[in-house]
């Protein structure tokens, strides 16, 4: 793919992923699901879209940038290093999954893997930035969690990817 249109398409989807991000601070999820803290995960759906249409490195750029747009937009120094943390562990898990991807896990595995790597990633950030390990104990509820939400994510992202299968992004 030629740099313009690589670089291009790394913004749009850098976009996308800061407007879910807005957007999934809107859903009352916490009405829905009563564990405080769980979100849907649509920002996930770029993260996997751009490691299935793009290279590893785009999609590590692509989460670097939500994050630090997000966290500007609407967050602060600990929202920063939680998203980061889990962005960037949720994007090395579902990297490795993918490369097995249909020989032990599909795209839905990928999902799942990727949002309870995220779990984990936030975990370990707010282990750092609290310097108390007790919060770990929340982490069986967020995995739990990470289950139904993933599907949900690897759904979304199946289907978009179906829609797009007409679209030469190496072009």
């Amino acid at each position: 793919m030629k740099n313009a249109k690589r670089l291009t398409l790394c913004g749009m989807l850098a976009a996308v992923a800061v407007v879910l991000s807005l957007v999934e601070r809107m859903f009352p999820l916490d009405a829905i699901v009563p564990v405080p803290g769980v979100k849907l995960g649509l920002v996930n759906v770029v993260t996997l879209f751009a490691l299935t249409r793009l290279s590893a490195r785009d999609a590590f750029a692509i989460v670097v940038t939500r994050v630090a747009i997000s966290s500007l937009l609407m967050g602060s120094v600990s929202a920063f290093l939680f998203s980061l943390f889990g962005g960037l562990l949720s994007l090395i898990v579902m990297g490795i999954l993918l490369k097995a991807e249909g020989r032990f896990c599909s795209l839905f595995g990928v999902s799942v893997g990727g949002a309870a790597a995220h779990n984990i990633g936030q975990m370990a950030a707010a282990v750092i930035w609290l310097k108390n390990w007790a919060v770990i104990a929340y982490l069986p509820f967020l995995l739990v969690m990470s289950v139904p939400l993933g599907l949900v994510t690897g759904l979304t992202c199946s289907v978009v990817l179906h829609h797009l299968k007409k679209i030469d992004f190496s072009a």
